[in-house]
């Protein structure tokens, strides 16, 4: 069951869908390459799982899978760049009236749609990401590439610089939020991670009160 939800979850990714042809060998994408390695890491463990034995069994040589990935690490966030890219279009896209963090909510909460079989696979990578020490040193590049695209968005915003305090706290804060939901969500099961993502970063938002305000002071004060 859960090597059916992974390999449904790699076909409905950002990639095409990988379909077998009879008297033909399956395409090499980066979804079959994911949905293959993180089957072989639920069933024999992450550190037991070689990138030799994830390229045979997706029938590739060892340089290729390099092609794909720069690292076993990077495989069980294969659609995190896309992922980014959706959140970074929809904050782009957003009317400049709008309450920024409003705007900040409804980007993450977008970049969060997954669908069941996606949700499956996403339950295995967080409970293989807490129980694998190089794994969670691993998410921190992966997380400060997230926290990246909303404090160049916020600074443009308020006319800071995105290396600021204000940008930079909102950035962190937002990723708290959104990881603390993600892992609130894996132990629950059964419920939807976007209206709890929603509802932790609405009250997160009334913490910040008047963000107008604080970037003022931080022009003035450039703390």
């Amino acid at each position: 069951m859960a090597a059916r939800a992974v390999d449904e979850a790699a076909s409905n990714g950002p990639g095409p869908p990988d379909r077998l042809r009879r008297g033909r060998p399956p395409r090499t994408t980066r979804g079959r390459i994911a949905h293959v390695a993180l089957e072989l890491f639920a069933r024999e463990g992450f550190d037991e799982t070689t990138v030799d034995e994830i390229a045979a069994a997706v029938g590739i040589g060892r340089r290729t899978f390099f092609r794909y990935f720069p690292s076993k690490n990077d495989v069980l966030w294969s659609d995190h760049g896309a992922r980014l890219e959706q959140m970074g279009a929809h904050l782009r896209a957003s009317p400049p009236d709008e309450p920024l963090l409003d705007t900040v909510r409804r980007a993450v909460v977008a970049s969060t749609d997954f669908s069941r079989a996606e949700q499956h696979a996403l339950r295995l990578r967080i409970e293989l990401i807490e129980a694998v020490p190089s794994l969670q040193a691993h998410s921190v590049l992966v997380h400060a590439a997230w926290r990246r695209v909303i404090a160049e968005f916020v600074a443009q915003r308020l006319g800071l610089e995105a290396e600021d305090l204000l940008p930079q706290a909102i950035a962190y804060a937002s990723l708290g939020v959104t990881m603390a939901s993600t892992r609130w969500w894996v132990r629950r099961g059964g419920t939807n991670l976007q209206d709890h993502l929603d509802l932790a970063l609405r009250h997160l938002a009334t913490g910040f009160g008047q963000v107008e305000a604080l970037a003022d002071q931080s022009r003035r004060a450039r703390w």
